[in-house]
């Protein structure tokens, strides 16, 4: 006779009932996404310290620029302006988007509010025109445009996308960590990029660097938990003992030594200071609007590139590529423009370093909530939250800049020269351009200049006809002499 455990086990019952899960794991569906809280926690750490540069960058690109009226911005209160906004707009989409994605003030978009709006009109003006440009973005999403858009496009342009950013934050990471820079004009040549300061490497920086990207490829290939944080703390450490000890003379943007106070009052002097219309007075009707345009062109497809590729990377889409939810995603982007222009620090938008808190296994917006949380501890510790040096957070970037191409490149049908040959422009055009707008840009257009060369228009979506001739028009703008 068996006994009466084994009867027990036997006898058929209900199914063990599983630990019931908090309200917090079921509002951000960690355990329904294959995550869990102390990932997500992990995931939010390192997105924070691969972007936080920005807190010291957005004021650097804005505050060295001056308006018509010879008007600079204030350093500190550029500082509060990007990291609490960051704050805000993190936590927005963290909460209402339920995606892994942070927000800060956009590279790029920042150059031409300083380099483009500014010089023309007053600062208020130029950051009104980013606002009108935040709400052009939310009308476009809630009449359902923008997810149109979003749809139409081809899935081998998709994982295209995808893989251009890898390839675009690996650039960023090489570059932000001195391991490649820019060749100096008056060496007089075509290469643009040089190893190093020099075209040799050397330096205790680009040392720490190294090392911290074959710790982070270590740790992953032992599929340690929280590799990339881990790396990232690990090399911050490394920095700070090297500097201490060698008293390196520069790391760059932040130098990874302690602050003697690490406590910093933020200053909200900048809030709410814009002027909606009154750039259109200094510029005229046209010139005003071809500004908004711009500024509006920039945020739309370089947040569509970045939340396609890290939705993909986070396994957060669909068989068909599309991101459940995303018109809530699209509709905090564009109040995440608006409020950028808003609080002075040029237009906010999602960040490609939040693949760093992907790769780190962050797949739901609770992730966001801790990136949003430190961003808004950092208003009272920016010297201490800029403490950590590029080269110990960048090799992050060459990680996952390498796992988003693995996961996606075998996707693309490369027998289809139509979808191949504007997939490989997608793939290039971004890294090489320095952005991810011409990378979509130019990606589209050959996707639909070649399917009406093949004889196959009839296959292009309304709206890929529609975005192609947009971008057409924003690239011959200078030659139409309406720039």
């Amino acid at each position: 006779m068996p006994t009466s455990a084994t009867a027990k086990a036997a006898t058929p019952e209900q199914p063990q009932q599983q630990p019931p899960h908090s309200a917090l794991d079921r509002y951000f569906k960690i355990s329904e996404r294959g995550s869990s809280i102390p990932r997500e926690i992990r995931g939010g750490f390192a997105t924070f310290f691969a972007m936080a540069y920005i807190i010291v960058l957005n004021p650097i690109i804005l505050g060295s620029a001056k308006d018509m009226y010879g008007n600079q911005l204030d350093n500190a209160q550029l500082v509060t302006a990007t990291a609490v906004t960051a704050a805000f707009t993190t936590l927005l989409m963290g909460v209402i988007g339920n995606v892994p994605i942070a927000l800060a003030a956009g590279l790029g978009v920042n150059t031409v509010v300083a380099l483009q709006l500014a010089p023309r009109m007053s600062w208020p003006d130029a950051m009104g025109m980013v606002v009108l440009a935040g709400f052009v973005v939310m009308l476009l999403v809630a009449t359902g445009l923008r997810e149109r858009v979003m749809n139409a496009v081809p899935f081998g342009l998709r994982k295209a996308i995808a893989i251009g950013i890898g390839l675009f934050i690996l650039l960023i990471g090489l570059v932000d960590a001195g391991f490649v820079t820019r060749m100096p004009d008056a060496a007089h040549t075509t290469v643009p990029l040089q190893l190093g300061g020099d075209g040799h490497l050397g330096g205790w920086p680009v040392l720490v660097f190294i090392v911290g990207v074959l710790l982070t490829f270590a740790l992953i290939v032992r599929k340690v938990p929280g590799a990339i944080l881990i790396s990232i703390v690990v090399m911050t450490v490394a920095a700070a003992v090297i500097h201490a000890v060698a008293n390196v003379p520069s790391w760059g943007l932040t130098t990874p030594a302690w602050p003697g106070n690490p406590i910093a009052t933020p200053d909200f002097g900048l809030i709410g200071q814009v002027s909606l219309f009154g750039g259109f007075e200094k510029v005229g009707i046209l010139t005003g609007l071809l500004f908004v345009f711009t500024v509006l062109l920039s945020c739309f497809f370089d947040a569509m590139g970045t939340i396609m590729g890290i939705g993909d990377e986070a396994k957060l889409t669909d068989a068909n590529g599309n991101m459940p939810g995303i018109n809530k995603v699209l509709f905090v982007d564009g109040i995440a423009v608006a409020a950028g222009g808003a609080s002075s620090s040029s237009a906010t938008t999602c960040f490609v370093e939040s693949t760093a808190g992907v790769g780190e296994g962050a797949r739901t917006g609770f992730a966001n909530v801790v990136t949003g949380a430190l961003f808004a501890v950092s208003l009272f510790l920016t010297p201490l939250a800029t403490m950590v040096p590029s080269q110990a957070a960048t090799p992050a970037l060459v990680a996952v800049g390498f796992m988003i191409m693995a996961g996606s490149i075998r996707e693309i049908d490369w027998s289809d020269h139509t979808i191949a040959i504007a997939a490989f422009v997608t793939m290039l055009m971004m890294p090489f351009t320095y952005s991810i707008t011409n990378g979509i840009g130019m990606g589209f257009i050959t996707f639909t200049v070649l399917r009406l060369a093949a004889g196959r228009g009839r296959e292009v979506p309304a709206a890929m006809y529609v975005v192609s001739a947009v971008f057409a028009f924003y690239y011959l703008m200078p030659a139409l002499g309406l720039t």
